[in-house]
């Protein structure tokens, strides 16, 4: 009698990895993102990084009100431009206080709705990003995802908002205060905006943290949509030169 056959043994799928804590997917965008990342797909919360954002944003607005001071703040952007402070120097004393007052107001209120301006900043990188990669790149993603991605990438932010206010804490100059640029982390931070706004402006995006931002977008895309690795990083970097270029521009022709 012949021996039945030996049949050769089922493939076994690979088994999903173990869904992340919102503490773990915080930490892991630092030393391990694409385990972040890659369980966006599973769960795209989104809310962890947005509220830490928030509330270090709003931190930081408090230590400038308290150290620098809101109207130090108003004349460092006039004189950062020659065009705004021609305009300025041409007004009679009194309209020239009660100009800067309200600029210096204007700013402070700005600062409350900060939070705000994250969230609908987020949305809109998100949109663009989603639908070029889902209509250029033909990647499957939903806009949550998406999103989401742009959220957690928004991370490296939290640790410039901390050396910022540490900065400004161990004694920085009111004088030499830029809210746009408040620490040395880009080359335009050792340029004067007055020179060349386009150049300084084109300089400040040139930022550790920012570029770090984008190197995480990029990833969080490969890892959520699949798409490929050089796909998911022209796709990044292109829409932030051009964004770069574009504010340069228009540095240059306000300021």
């Amino acid at each position: 009698m012949a021996a039945a056959p030996v049949l050769p043994p089922s493939p076994t799928s690979a088994p999903e990895p173990a869904p992340l804590s919102e503490g773990a997917r915080l930490i892991n965008t630092f030393i391990a993102p694409s385990k972040t990342f890659t369980d966006l797909r599973r769960n795209a919360s989104w809310w962890a990084p947005y509220i830490i954002l928030s509330i270090l944003a709003l931190s930081f607005f408090v230590v400038i009100g308290q150290k620098i001071g809101f109207r130090k703040v108003a004349e460092n952007q006039v004189q950062a431009s020659p065009k705004a402070t021609e305009r300025m120097d041409s007004l009679p004393a009194d309209q020239r206080e009660r100009a800067l007052e309200q600029q210096a107001k204007g700013t402070q209120y700005f600062t409350y709705a900060y939070p705000v301006v994250i969230l609908l900043f987020n949305v809109i990188v998100a949109g663009l990003l989603y639908g070029t990669f889902t209509f250029g790149a033909g990647a499957e993603i939903k806009f949550k995802t998406a999103f989401a991605i742009v959220m957690y990438a928004s991370l490296p932010g939290v640790l410039k908002l901390v050396l910022s206010i540490a900065s400004i804490l161990a004694g920085l100059s009111p004088d030499s205060f830029s809210m746009q640029n408040p620490v040395a982390t880009n080359p335009g931070y050792f340029m004067n905006r007055a020179d060349s706004p386009f150049l300084f402006s084109l300089a400040s995006a040139f930022d550790l943290f920012m570029i770090w931002t984008l190197v995480l977008t990029a990833i969080g895309f490969t890892c959520a949509s699949k798409v490929k690795q050089g796909t998911s990083y022209a796709i990044v970097f292109g829409w932030w030169l051009l964004f770069a270029l574009g504010g340069a521009g228009i540095a240059a022709a306000f300021s």
